[in-house]
Parts: C-alpha cells; sequence; structure tokens
C-alpha cells in the first residue's frame, strides 16, 4: 500500500494544477518514422523500411517538461536550440502541450535532433543532428538571467543532464545557489560521472548504471552501492538522493537512512524516458512537500506507466490515476468526491476506455434493495457514480425527522461496497447539474421509475448515453425499516 494515498491523491486531482517547475538543460526533438520491414536493400545488406506513420516529440529536458504539464502543473523550459526549422517544431510542440518555452536561441548551432527508424517494433537506425563544441558566455548568461528571474514564482527545479553542454559547472553552481537562496527545491538527473557539480541541491537522481559511475562500484553489490551514495548525501550537502534501480525500485537515500520502494511487475516495451518520468513525478511531490517515502513510491507507479510505451512519451495525471485504482478501491473515503474531484477521477476512468454508470438517491438505512439496485447498475458498465441527497436536501424531500443517517456516514457507508467507485453528494433538488458535469454513459434507476420521469434522461441521450430501468427488490424500503423500528419486529 503507497503511503499517504489521501494526500497523494488530492494533489493530483486538485493541488499540482496549482504548482509551477522550472525545468533547465538539453533540450531536443525526438522525431520517429515507423514502417514495415518485409525485404533487404539490394544496395546495401540493410533492412528496407516502408514508412508509414511520422512523429516528433520533445525529448531530453523538454520530456521532463512534458512530463510535469502531463500530470497537470506548469511547466516551463530553459535551454538553447538553433535558430532554425527544428526549433519552430519544438515550440510548436510544447506549446501544443502547455508548456511554456523560454528557449535561447544560438546562432550557428542546431537544434538537437534525433531521429530513430523502426521496423516494426524494432529500432533500426538512430540519426543525430547537433553540436558538441560548446555555447558561447554570452548564452549561458542570458540562459541563467532568465531562469533566476523565473524562480520567484516556482515550486522547483529540475536540471535535466544530457550531457550536450548546457549543464557546465558554472551554471550549475548558480542555479543550484539561486534556488538555495530562495528555498526552491532542486533536483538534479545526471549524466556527469562527477558529482561535484551538483553540490547543494535538495537531490540527485541518478539511475543504478549512473551512480556506479559516480561511485566507481559496480552494479553486483548493491549494498555497497547504496552506501555510498548515502555517504555522497553528506559530503555533497544533499537532503536526500533518489536512485532508479531499474527492476529493483528506487531507493531514497538519506545520510542516516534508505528506504527502497520496489518497482511493481510490468510489461516493459521501452525504458527511454522512464527516468524523466521518475524526476517529474518527485519534482511535483517536492513541491508540494510530499513525505519523500510517499514520493518515491508515486514515482514509481509513474515509471511504470510510461515503460509499458514505445518511445519517449510522457506520464499524464489520467493514467497516473488509473493506475492508483487498484489501491483507492481498498479505502472508502478515497471514493468520496467533491464535484470537482469527481470531473477528474471520470476522466482518468474515461482515457482508461471505461464506461460510466450515475445512480442517485438518498439512501437512507442501507437495506436490500439499495444493494440490489447499485449491483444491476454496475453491471451496466465499468464504473459507478451514486450521487446522494444531502442532509438537507434528504429532509426538504422527506420530511424534517429525515434523514435518519447523516449525509458523511450514508457517503462512506456506500463507498464501502465493491460495487461503487465513486459517492458525491448533492445539495440541489435534483441531480441535473452533477450529470451534465460529469456526462456519464448511462443512468440507471429503480423499477418504481419512468424514462419520462428520470432526471438527466435527455440530456444523457443527446451525448448518445442512455437510461435503464431496473426492477425493485418488493418489500422493502426505508420507511417500512423505520415504522419496524419504532413498532418492533412482531407488528
Amino acid at each position: 500500500m503507497i503511503q499517504d494515498l489521501h494526500r497523494i491523491v488530492e494533489l493530483i486531482e486538485a493541488e499540482w494544477c496549482s504548482k509551477r517547475v522550472l525545468v533547465i538543460g538539453d533540450i531536443m526533438l525526438d522525431r520517429y518514422i515507423w514502417g514495415d520491414v518485409e525485404r533487404i536493400s539490394p544496395e546495401a545488406p540493410v533492412p528496407v523500411v516502408r514508412a508509414q506513420h511520422r512523429n516528433e516529440r520533445p525529448g531530453g529536458a523538454a520530456n521532463v517538461a512534458m512530463n510535469i504539464s502531463g500530470l497537470g502543473a506548469k511547466a516551463t523550459l530553459f535551454g538553447f536550440c538553433g535558430v532554425d526549422g527544428d526549433r519552430i517544431s519544438l515550440e510548436a510542440c510544447l506549446l501544443a502541450a502547455g508548456v511554456e518555452s523560454a528557449l535561447t536561441p544560438v546562432q550557428g548551432h542546431p537544434t538537437t535532433t534525433k531521429l530513430r527508424i523502426f521496423g516494426g517494433r524494432q529500432q533500426i537506425v538512430r540519426l543525430d543532428t547537433e553540436r558538441n563544441d560548446g555555447y558561447g558566455a554570452d548564452a549561458y548568461e542570458s540562459l541563467i538571467a532568465s531562469a533566476v528571474a523565473a524562480m520567484g514564482s516556482a515550486d522547483a527545479v529540475v536540471l535535466s543532464d544530457y550531457a550536450k553542454g548546457v549543464l557546465t559547472e558554472d551554471l550549475c553552481k548558480r542555479i543550484i545557489q539561486a534556488a538555495r537562496a530562495k528555498k526552491v527545491p532542486l533536483l538534479v538527473d545526471p549524466k556527469q560521472r562527477d558529482f561535484s557539480r551538483y553540490r547543494g541541491a535538495t537531490t540527485i537522481c541518478p539511475n543504478l548504471s549512473e551512480l556506479c559511475a559516480a561511485t566507481g562500484l559496480p552494479k553486483g553489490d548493491l549494498n555497497a552501492l547504496l552506501d555510498a551514495g548515502q555517504k555522497m548525501v553528506a559530503e555533497l550537502d544533499l537532503d536526500y538522493m533518489t536512485a532508479t534501480l531499474s527492476e529493483q525500485g528506487i531507493a531514497l537515500l538519506r545520510a542516516d537512512s534508505r528506504f527502497i520502494a520496489p518497482a511493481a511487475a510490468r510489461q516493459v516495451f521501452d525504458v527511454s524516458g522512464a527516468g524523466d518520468t521518475v524526476i517529474a513525478t518527485l519534482a511535483l511531490a517536492a513541491a508540494s512537500k510530499l513525505d519523500m517515502e510517499a514520493g518515491v513510491q508515486l514515482a514509481n507507479i509513474a515509471a511504470g506507466v510510461v515503460v509499458g510505451k514505445v518511445g519517449t512519451v510522457p506520464v499524464d495525471r489520467d493514467e497516473l490515476l488509473t493506475s492508483l485504482s487498484p489501491e483507492i478501491e481498498l479505502l472508502a473515503k478515497e471514493k468520496v468526491l467533491s464535484l470537482d474531484h469527481l470531473k477528474v477521477r471520470t476522466s482518468a476512468w474515461r482515457s482508461a476506455g471505461e464506461r460510466v454508470v450515475f445512480t442517485n438517491g438518498c439512501f437512507d438505512l442501507l437495506h436490500i434493495g439499495h444493494i440490489t439496485l447499485l449491483e444491476d447498475a454496475r453491471r451496466e458498465g465499468d464504473r459507478l457514480v451514486v450521487a446522494i441527497n444531502s442532509d438537507a436536501s434528504t429532509s426538504r424531500l422527506k420530511g424534517p425527522t429525515r434523514p435518519i443517517v447523516g449525509e458523511r456516514e450514508r457517503a462512506r457507508i456506500l463507498a464501502a461496497l465493491s460495487a461503487v467507485d465513486a459517492v458525491v453528494i448533492f445539495d440541489d433538488p435534483t441531480p441535473l447539474r452533477f450529470i451534465q458535469e460529469i456526462r456519464p454513459d448511462v443512468i440507471v434507476k429503480g423499477g418504481d421509475y419512468e424514462e419520462s420521469t428520470v432526471v438527466g434522461a435527455n440530456e444523457v441521450r443527446s451525448w448518445g448515453g442512455t437510461v435503464k430501468i431496473v426492477p425493485t427488490v418488493e418489500g422493502f424500503s426505508t420507511t417500512r425499516l423505520i415504522s419496524k423500528a419504532a413498532t418492533g419486529p412482531n407488528d
């Protein structure tokens, strides 16, 4: 069970949208050509790929920014680019993803691009366009000045090092000092063997190979590696180190303790971009002051989403919520939602291709008739939302002696049922506003209704949904239970 699940769900559904993260580093444009291989070229012993599909995506540090934006937060990207058509393509991709570009164009340098050609799922070749002879002092000063100026409104900073020349020792030192001065957490995804240039960061996030290179130790002795990582925390004045250990999970290393969040078993198609997803998730955890033990568990889950994709593809909020669903379903309180949270939750369900069913009622003194209705409703789709009348609404509808059970208790009891995926409380005379907001695929009501009398029937049919009337269980009602309680079981 992930730690602090309630806080995590609250962050994803409601709070990350207000966070801003600055991403500084090596920016590139990833291009892909997908096709089929049916023969070998007569010109040379190489496969002939018949191109069928092309796309392009921001890569390197830009992919970190894409992950942050995909998770619902605001990302501002700093780095170098060329004065060329690839820069225009890159900025268009970033704009479409909601990432703010603060790129520094450099004359004479191309925008770094990587073209990958696939035959089926197999990568055939990669073609890189780049220069590795460094940038001028004016370019660095411009980049640093713009990043430091933006730091006042930032909740976290990420340095994403792809060893393409942006993150020099001087730049790292000055950005880290500025972040420390403003008390903004700063996370580093390293590529250098010598981690000393990242001294003073909040955390460094190496993968297993990078940690081996920095410590000079082999992969086979994990305990010694983690011991060495813990020593680095003190030596480099870090708050902690977060090391990704491939299939073994993520280690959170402090000078005097360690915690390992094990990786969940997943079908792995491509690990490219997983490190970007990890540091993006950790940056938002740090920006939100989440306990980092919970942060690394969440980053593990996010990374598990992207390794199931081909190519450098960021995670998004809906996918992360879907991955958390098995744990959310075990806790009733995580299924009692406000309307705003419910809209986020239903968006995640729809992104996973799931049909949303809606029903409503007072559900005062839950009985077998209620249970049967809910189970029948759940069979009409993949997710069931139950809207219940508030205490005030129930009193207006049923009389001043009702409800018997308060709205919070009724909601929590319903949420504990396996057939129910979300419960929301409404105070309006009808749940029409809620139906219009979440746009369910099916509305279900009990057999004492006709379609013409079902609130929201016209609306749900207008967007292609349906209304389903299910049979009621005769002889069971809250009124009858109240009467029996008043007169005794034998009357």
